[in-house]
């Protein structure tokens, strides 16, 4: 037995009347708002309006929330449409199942969608949008925590996280300290988020028109790296790598050709950023940069 270790949350779900409290809803909800707050501010301080973000969030979150759901029952089918299971079961998202990759993927479709209807480049929107994605990741993650979910191998360092009896792997249900694979990915995602307000602080003008959501792609799919080798969830494996694994070289083979691809300026990289219909230029931050312009 540890005699230090981090204990699971004695529930997850709390009732008001008949109507049931999430806490894995109330870290994905929590993540969002958090995002599209700290992408206003980004946004406003490149001359845009942060009313811009809200409306392109409309169609970005749904779109999001079902691609990652659509990600995670085409890559775990079997979890929903083997003999025995119960294929309704597909779409409680609140039980868990949201595959990052497939939100980003389809969010990104929604995200088009809106800044079609605000006349702003996607890519400008993209470098915006970065570290408030990670940072929503971030705060996700710890939905799984108390869902008890997507936790490591057994461990025995001071920092194990206990998992009650009903909700250890079948194989072993007498170990009960697991590697928190929710906290290294959620401390991955907030370095990953200072790292990109500091490249963004002091190269901005090199990291344009999608070059910084790029970094962000190589940044988390480095981490998600290391940590898909001490799950031990279900996941489909081929050659001894899970499927996420696989996922993450392409992720990460594909943002690196792309920054290499356009490391040579283009025409307008040396303009300003679009502000969008509104024309607005309210100049906010939380960084300033080596010139002196403010920057978040």
């Amino acid at each position: 037995m540890n005699l230090a270790y981090l204990p699971s949350p004695s529930q997850g779900v709390w009732h008001l009347g008949p109507l049931p409290i999430r806490a894995y809803a109330l870290c994905i909800l929590s993540g969002i708002f958090t995002a599209v707050w700290l992408t206003g501010r980004r946004w406003q301080a490149r001359g845009g309006r942060r009313e811009d973000i809200a409306d392109i969030a409309i169609w970005a979150v749904p779109f999001g929330i079902a691609g990652g759901r659509i990600y995670h029952v085409i890559t775990d089918p079997e979890l929903y449409f083997a003999a025995g299971k119960q294929p309704i079961r597909a779409l409680y998202i609140w039980d868990g199942g949201l595959g990052i990759p497939g939100a980003v993927a389809l969010g990104a479709v929604g995200a088009w969608l809106g800044c079609r209807r605000r006349g702003i480049k996607l890519s400008d929107f993209a470098d915006a949008v970065a570290p408030g994605l990670v940072l929503a990741q971030a705060i996700g993650r710890w939905g799984n925590y108390f869902n008890q979910e997507l936790f490591g191998r057994p461990a025995h360092v001071p920092w194990a996280l206990y998992i009650d009896p009903a909700h250890r792997p079948a194989d072993s249900p007498t170990v009960a300290y697991y590697q928190p694979t929710f906290l290294y990915e959620s401390l991955w995602d907030l370095g990953v988020m200072a790292l990109l307000l500091l490249l963004d602080a002091r190269h901005h003008d090199r990291l344009r028109r999608g070059r910084l959501f790029a970094c962000y792609v190589l940044a988390y799919t480095t981490g998600r790296a290391w940590i898909e080798a001490l799950r031990i969830d279900h996941a489909n494996h081929f050659l001894g790598l899970r499927l996420n694994d696989y996922v993450s070289l392409v992720l990460f083979t594909g943002a690196l050709l792309y920054l290499v691809a356009s490391r040579r300026p283009r025409p307008g990289d040396d303009g300003p950023y679009p502000p969008g219909k509104g024309e607005e230029k309210v100049l906010t931050s939380v960084a300033t940069d080596t010139s002196g312009r403010e920057r978040v």
